[in-house]
């Protein structure tokens, strides 16, 4: 019998559409995929990537992120906290820790609450004067934006200059690190020069934000350089940006499929914490990223060389059916979920994990409380198109009152 059609081919619109039918068959029939052009291999299953992330010896994310070859230089940008292995990255991460920390990430509450409020009533305002509502643009995007300009201490005078730089930084890892082809060199350079800046600034006269805490920040008497702190806002901006938007927005998605747990969660909003984790195993932000192996392994019976980049598909992983049973494909916010990878594992599990939940639990809070009944159009939607992460370029808003 003929086998039937790889559907896996991660540059294609039909996959960034809707990977979920190749991830299964990946999964069922070819768990180490060879790929070949770009050149690279796949893991598709949970418990092969949930080994290979905690095990950086062997999987190394100092040569890049992606499948693409040689992104570090291509960027021109000194390695990242993300693309570092131990010890390295242990010791930065603990700097960066003392900076980021939970509880000053909570104080952000009520200022996070306040904006939330403010898109709820400039969607209300665009629905009465007949206006198409987008829910990612107009409502989940621009709440992780303002958050990261507030957090890395961009004052309101500059955060106008803010968006260009985050509507650039999120089309970098999709397009290949091609800043020139996608336009976004001068935007990227910017940015750059703005936070090396500010990082001088912050040094000479430190403030109330997470670049002076950085600034300031130390273990055994060692600080962060400016290059490291400069790095970890590329990170945050680049990583931590769109992620959070369409989190936010694949949970109104979600529940808009399922409006019977939607009712739940209008009745109770408790249910808005365990129900986030629900929508990032269901359609995470990120799915996939990669790493290249530092030794010969063998997964499954397949031997991958050393030297060889391979993409962690994190998508797939969340909906393996070994791992969640065979409802892995429906959504449930009262599942248990004692192990997931949406935010990774290991020591690279994500740091802005806690701040991503908390933006997304206020959006959503007070969403439901102003509109318990808020939908979106799928038919008019479109998806951004990215191997890597899953996302929005439109959303249209039904359902809208008040």
């Amino acid at each position: 019998m003929t086998p039937p059609p790889l559907l896996y081919d991660p540059l294609s619109q039909q996959c960034t559409d809707n990977p979920y039918p190749a991830y299964r068959q990946l999964r069922d029939s070819d768990p180490v995929h060879r790929h070949e052009d770009p050149p690279f291999w796949a893991l598709s299953r949970f418990a092969d990537i949930w080994d290979a992330v905690r095990e950086p010896g062997v999987f190394s994310s100092a040569q890049g992120l992606t499948f693409y070859p040689d992104e570090i230089s291509t960027l021109g940008l000194a390695p990242t906290i993300v693309m570092l292995d131990p010890p390295r990255h242990g010791d930065l991460r603990r700097l960066i820790a003392r900076g980021f920390t939970p509880g000053r990430v909570a104080a952000l509450e009520p200022m996070i609450r306040s904006f939330v409020r403010e898109r709820i009533a400039a969607m209300q305002e665009k629905s009465a004067s007949g206006g198409e509502v987008d829910l990612h643009l107009d409502f989940a995007s621009p709440i992780p934006t303002f958050v990261l300009a507030h957090l890395l201490g961009v004052p309101e005078s500059d955060r106008a200059r803010f968006d260009p730089w985050v509507a650039a930084l999120t089309q970098v890892q999709n397009s290949g690190f091609a800043l020139e082809a996608i336009g976004a060199t001068n935007a990227v350079a910017e940015m750059f020069g703005y936070f090396n800046d500010l990082i001088l600034a912050r040094r000479a006269e430190p403030a109330d934000d997470l670049v002076s805490a950085l600034t300031v920040a130390e273990v055994d008497g060692e600080r962060l350089t400016d290059w490291d702190i400069l790095g970890f806002c590329f990170v945050m901006v680049a990583g931590g940006n769109d992620t959070t938007g369409a989190l936010i927005s694949h949970g109104v998605m979600l529940l808009d499929t399922y409006p019977d747990q939607r009712a739940q969660i209008v009745a109770d909003p408790a249910l808005i914490p365990n129900a986030l984790l629900e929508f990032l195993r269901i359609e995470g932000s990120v799915q996939g990223l990669a790493r290249t192996t530092l030794a010969p392994v063998t997964i499954n019976g397949i031997d991958i060389p050393a030297g060889e980049k391979v993409m962690m598909l994190y998508g797939s992983a969340n909906r393996d059916e070994r791992e969640f049973g065979a409802d892995a494909d429906q959504l449930d916010i009262a599942r248990e979920i004692p192990r997931h990878l949406a935010f990774s594992s290991g020591p690279h599990f994500c740091v802005g994990s806690h701040l991503a939940r908390l933006q997304a639990r206020v959006a959503l809070e007070e969403l439901y409380a102003s509109q318990p009944s808020i939908g979106v159009d799928l038919s008019r939607a479109q998806r951004l198109q990215s191997p890597f992460t899953r996302g929005w370029t439109r959303l249209p808003a039904v359902g809208i009152v008040g």
